[in-house]
């Protein structure tokens, strides 16, 4: 904002509703009496007011009637020229004088109109010629009251600002492809008629001429405006106003100088300076300013009561210099640079004695109750009234009859669907009501998005829909999640409060397993210890075994629809449960599936004491190895998509090169390139499918990671003892994605969460929270940092730490190694800056000390029967 403000001068208000574009000002003496008007705003300035018909599109004046070199008016309709007279004569009453004007001549135009300019074209003496440029690119010349002829630009295709310039008898226009054209006049005239636009066979042969352009400048913006400044005969410049830029070019084109502008403009005007060899311009711009520039300085700023949409300096009434602008609502001003200076004094402000003591106690109780906030509600705020609408899920107990399963890719097994219905019961009226489920993929749905309208309270909907298993792999969960969306309003807000509410359930096991024959070997294993007696697995798992005289059923069979197999074995002596399988990951469903089975069981019971522990050793490696397998396949998607885009590059090229053969009217030999973008072509579609299957197998194998990290995140917690709040850290921090890209993938989240852990709640010293740890989330080369990120972890957790979000719990703890735990492996950002500070180690002499102790082994079942 300017210090500095146009003074007005005079000013009013033209019209009512209508708009002004930049051709809608013209400063001349029109009435050729040679004088100025205006002294101060009075009831004659209006001079004289005409109602046409048509739209005006631009107002100029100059020499346009023959055997006379008086001024005229030109009037541009969009489909009519029209040249007038305008004379005064002396008034005798206090009215003033009166001014009449009067149709010299007009043309129809066969074209719609856009712009005109006019000027001394070819070098005629004594009066001005006009040239209409019309919407579709063609230049009509006419010679006052006759037409001349009409030239189509080479390539138009929107029509820019067009100026003239008389030095070089050319005209000067902006084409749509941003660059600035030059045309001679002499071209125009001896080219080919625009009546003829086609080529003909004469023309080829000669005839005729093609219009060629004189020369061109890429400005790389469209144009506003053009202006041509010409302070004598030996030089000239051509002024262009663009949507970042304004440019000077010399006669030829060339650049003398170009600036670039701070605010996007809306109209300029280049007027001589009083330094010699230099143009001053005046450039209003949409921030209410105006700038005046000398070449690409700026000498000074202005502010405008309104955004100009055309400006002119001009003399009125012997006043010399008046800056005269037009905004597009109709403001018309005169003004002169200038200041006033400020008569403004600040008012004194009322002194109040401030109680320091007093904002003391205030700021401790309103810290107090925000701590009490965050420690009881988290970071949501706890909703007012939660029971605005109620949702709620039921899971058939039994499948379709007809399986709603389609599309499937299980193989020969008979792939079931089972039926699920929420139902919506609203206390008050609500909007937008909007349903969304979602399952754990393979698993789909018939229907997931659902949409209600509840204009009335104390309605209740139901919807029902199938989910079955459509891929060849298992699940991560069996759990689903009914989401609803809905609007409340309220007398403040009209339009509603949106809130959302949530709804859990649980698919069956059957849904996607089988009974399968137990196998006595597998390659994992996983043994889950219990403080109750055990229970037949027939009655945690009815409907996988048949029923035998033995009704302490100890072994059982799982067969996935996808193929895998896993075993179930409890022992008949002691309190344990084995789960093995010959993949890793499908251990997950069948353990967690037991354990809430088990707990479900003993509360039917009435024992409230059940509970289950893991007391062997981390399965790591295992883990590892699935980790390693995701993140070689992100790899491997890189190369992939960079390849095929070097092969996309490859095969536009050759396509570019045969595409120039074949323009050309005499034909060079191939060399080959057809045979070149075949194979090309052949390579595009073979990696395109290769991207495809990689993208596949990774969100196959991401499913499987999640498997496992659910997986390992029970057994910690089964191993540690932790509460739900701490289970759902580790959750926050293993689970982050509910699917991952290459921009954003699971190891790099990951490793910044268990890295912000490692440097908070599980720190060892002040020194590891003051580590900055990146910002950035980047694929990682590999995943041994995240490996050892993991192992530092629950070698914390085993050393007693305690995984919180609280800060005041994010001081560094005192962690003693139980018997049994897992040893410390220095990590290079963590570990290796406390370690000589740990005052448990038996080394204190090296720098790094790193112990590799096996973990310890699981013990084997007692009284299992293989």
């Amino acid at each position: 904002m300017s210090l500095f403000k146009a003074r007005d001068w005079w000013s009013t208000v033209l019209g009512e509703k209508e708009e002004f574009d930049q051709g809608c000002l013209c400063l001349a003496d029109v009435d050729n009496t040679g004088n100025g008007q205006g002294d101060g705003a009075q009831a004659e300035d209006m001079l004289l007011e005409v109602h046409l018909r048509d739209p005006i599109l631009q107002v100029e004046v100059g020499k346009f009637v023959s055997g006379t070199e008086m001024l005229h008016l030109a009037v541009l309709h969009s489909r009519k020229l029209c040249v007038y007279s305008v004379s005064g004569t002396l008034g005798n009453v206090e009215h003033g004088n009166q001014y009449q004007i009067k149709l010299m001549y007009e043309h129809n135009l066969q074209r719609t109109a856009c712009n005109m300019t006019y000027g001394s074209f070819g070098g005629v003496k004594g009066r001005d010629l006009i040239c209409i440029q019309s919407m579709d690119g063609m230049l009509m010349v006419f010679e006052q009251e006759s037409y001349a002829f009409g030239r189509f630009l080479p390539g138009s295709l929107l029509p820019g600002p067009l100026a003239y310039s008389s030095r070089t008898d050319s005209f000067i226009t902006v084409s749509s492809c941003r660059q600035v054209e030059s045309y001679k006049y002499q071209v125009l005239a001896f080219a080919t008629d625009a009546d003829k636009r086609q080529e003909t066979e004469q023309q080829k042969l000669g005839s005729g001429k093609r219009l060629v352009v004189d020369w061109t400048l890429n400005i790389g913006e469209q144009a506003l405006d053009i202006c041509i400044v010409s302070f004598n005969q030996s030089a000239s410049s051509v002024f262009v106003l663009g949507e970042r830029n304004f440019f000077c070019l010399k006669d030829n084109g060339q650049i003398r100088f170009m600036k670039k502008l701070d605010c996007s403009p809306s109209c300029f005007l280049p007027y001589c300076s009083v330094s010699e060899g230099t143009v001053n311009t005046l450039i209003g711009n949409h921030n209410h300013m105006l700038h005046i520039y000398q070449d690409v300085t700026l000498k000074w700023a202005t502010q405008l009561p309104h955004i100009p949409v055309s400006v002119r300096v001009g003399c009125l009434h012997d006043l010399k210099g008046v800056i005269v602008t037009l905004s597009d609502d109709g403001h018309l001003q005169c003004s002169y640079l200038g200041t006033d200076p400020s008569f403004f004094q600040a008012p004194k402000v009322e002194s109040r004695e401030l109680h320091y003591e007093e904002l003391d106690i205030e700021l401790k109780e309103l810290q107090k109750i925000i701590k009490d906030v965050n420690k009881s509600q988290g970071i949501w705020p706890m909703t007012e009234r939660e029971d605005d609408l109620k949702v709620s899920a039921m899971v058939s107990p039994k499948f379709d009859s007809v399986s709603q399963a389609a599309d499937v890719e299980v193989g020969t097994d008979l792939v079931p669907s089972v039926t699920v219905k929420v139902t919506l019961q609203n206390r008050l009226a609500l909007q937008k009501a909007k349903l969304s489920v979602y399952v754990q993929p393979p698993l789909v749905l018939t229907c997931d998005q659902f949409t209600f309208e509840f204009m009335a309270p104390e309605m209740s909907r139901t919807v029902a829909f199938s989910v079955y298993l459509k891929g060849s792999y298992t699940p991560s969960e069996l759990e689903g999640n009914a989401v609803v969306s809905y609007s409340r309003p309220s007398d403040i807000n009209p339009d509603g409060i949106p809130r959302v509410i949530q709804c859990k359930f649980r698919l069956p096991l059957k849904l996607i397993c089988l009974p399968g024959q137990p196998s006595k070997t597998a390659s994992h294993k996983l043994t889950i210890d219990t403080n109750k007696s055990p229970v037949s697995l027939l009655s945690l798992f009815p409907g996988f075994a048949n029923q035998s005289e033995d009704d302490q059923v100890n072994v059982m069979g799982f067969r996935f629809l996808g193929g895998s197999r896993v075993t179930l074995l409890a022992s008949k002596t002691s309190q344990r449960y084995r789960i093995q399988s010959e993949q890793f990951e499908d251990l997950w469903l069948i353990t967690n599936e037991l354990i809430i089975r088990l707990q479900e069981y003993f509360e039917k019971q009435g024992i409230k004491d059940f509970a289950c522990s893991f007391s062997g050793s981390m399965p790591l490696q295992e883990y590892f190895e699935l980790i390693d397998h995701h993140f070689e396949l992100r790899i491997n998607g890189e190369k992939l998509e960079e390849l095929l885009s070097e092969r996309a590059v490859q095969f536009r090229a050759i396509q570019r090169r045969l595409l120039t053969r074949f323009k050309d009217k005499t034909p060079a030999p191939l060399q080959h390139l057809d045979t070149l973008l075949d194979g090309t072509y052949k390579q595009v579609i073979a990696l395109a499918d290769a991207v495809e299957e990689n993208q596949d197998s990774l969100f196959q194998s991401f499913t499987r990671l999640k498997s496992a990290t659910h997986l390992v995140i029970l057994l910690i917690g089964l191993w540690q003892k932790l509460s739900t709040d701490q289970i759902a850290i580790l959750e926050a921090a293993f689970l982050p994605l509910q699917q991952d890209t290459q921009e954003l993938g699971w190891e790099e989240t990951v490793d910044a969460a268990i890295s912000h852990l490692l440097k908070t709640c599980l720190s060892k010293s002040s020194k590891e929270q003051a580590l900055n740890l990146s910002s950035q989330l980047n694929i990682p080369k590999d995943t041994s940092r995240l490996k050892k990120h993991i192992t530092l972890l629950c070698d914390r957790l085993a050393k007693g730490g305690r995984l919180c979000l609280s800060t005041d719990a994010a001081a560094p703890q005192t962690m003693v190694m139980p018997v049994g735990g897992c040893t410390t492996i220095p990590e290079s950002d963590l570990e290796e800056r406390s370690i000589e500070q740990d005052s448990t180690e038996l080394f204190t002499n090296h720098k790094h000390l790193i112990v590799e102790t096996p973990l310890p082994e699981v013990s084997p079942l007692q009284g299992v029967s293989e």
